[in-house]
């Protein structure tokens, strides 16, 4: 929040955000309150259709208090997300991604802020990595909220996305299948592997073709791609390889030395009381101030 307001409005084509998933544990309180309607009224911003077809106006309130590391997830998350809309290009997409603690909830909230019409896509990221729970089904999916900023005006190329095989090819032309198919809304990715070339040792990294889809379906060669959650720099690193202008943005130290060994070639920028006289980065070890790495003059915020 420290950066956001410096940018400019309608700056960016693909936003993605990885968000802190708010892993804690014992749910404190919730306060939801629903207001019921005459199902004829005018629709409007905010309305879930309930159970037979009854209308009901959502009032959000304090969504969910965990004991976790934030006091108030939703308070720390909603502000970051209106600057996201704003700096959202009128043809832009945002990708918000959350695990299944947070993103029925953020679904609720995001169509009332923006209108339920803006929704496109959720996206699951299916895995098989890692233990598995004997006592519940185990946990090995993602979930990607997309959100179009113009419902009619959104780009979407779906030539450009790498295609995948079928998984049953002898259903289909012996054409169809050298092709591939177009990938649906759930996708099988493995995680970064830990021996892989792309590990970088930070812990919450994502891995390449993930984002790789996200960028080549709602961006062109040349967009500009934000990320202020950044960590491990992976959106930077996908973005640049396709020829597209990027800013990430990110406060923890780690996060910023594994981008500036990722990224040797981006302009590395310390913004806020950390920063130098011009708000420009030295070569000192990153302080906690947020720190934008990014392509040459993508439309960051000015000192």
């Amino acid at each position: 929040m420290d950066v956001l307001p410096g940018m400019a409005d309608g700056t960016f084509t693909v936003i993605y955000l990885d968000p802190p998933f708010n892993t804690g544990r014992p749910q404190r309180r919730s306060t939801t309150t629903s207001v019921r309607v005459a199902a004829d009224s005018p629709a409007g911003r905010g309305r879930v259709i309930g159970f037979k077809g009854q209308a009901y106006d959502r009032i959000r309130g304090d969504l969910m208090r965990y004991d976790d590391h934030f006091d108030d997830y939703w308070g720390f998350l909603e502000p970051r997300i209106l600057e996201a809309w704003r700096l959202l290009a009128d043809d832009g997409t945002l990708y918000l991604h959350l695990d299944y603690r947070e993103a029925h909830y953020a679904k609720v909230l995001l169509d009332a802020l923006f209108g339920r019409e803006c929704f496109l896509n959720e996206i699951i990221w299916a895995y098989d990595y890692g233990a598995k729970s004997k006592n519940r089904w185990p946990t090995k999916h993602d979930t990607i909220l997309v959100y179009v900023k113009s419902p009619t005006g959104y780009w979407f190329d779906s030539t450009a996305v790498d295609r995948e095989p079928y998984m049953a090819p002898g259903l289909v032309t012996p054409e169809r299948a050298a092709l591939g198919k177009l990938p649906t809304d759930v996708w099988w990715h493995t995680i970064v592997s830990p021996t892989g070339r792309e590990k970088t040792g930070y812990p919450t990294q994502k891995p390449e073709g993930v984002l790789r889809r996200m960028i080549q379906a709602s961006s062109r060669p040349g967009d500009r791609v934000l990320d202020f959650f950044a960590g491990s720099g992976t959106t930077g690193a996908v973005a640049a390889a396709l020829g597209r202008h990027y800013v990430l943005v990110d406060a923890n130290p780690d996060a910023v030395a594994v981008m500036r060994t990722r990224l040797p070639d981006a302009e590395v920028r310390v913004v806020g009381p950390s920063a130098g006289p011009s708000g420009s980065s030295t070569d000192a070890t990153p302080s906690a101030a947020p720190t934008v790495t990014s392509t040459p003059d993508p439309g960051e915020p000015a000192g």
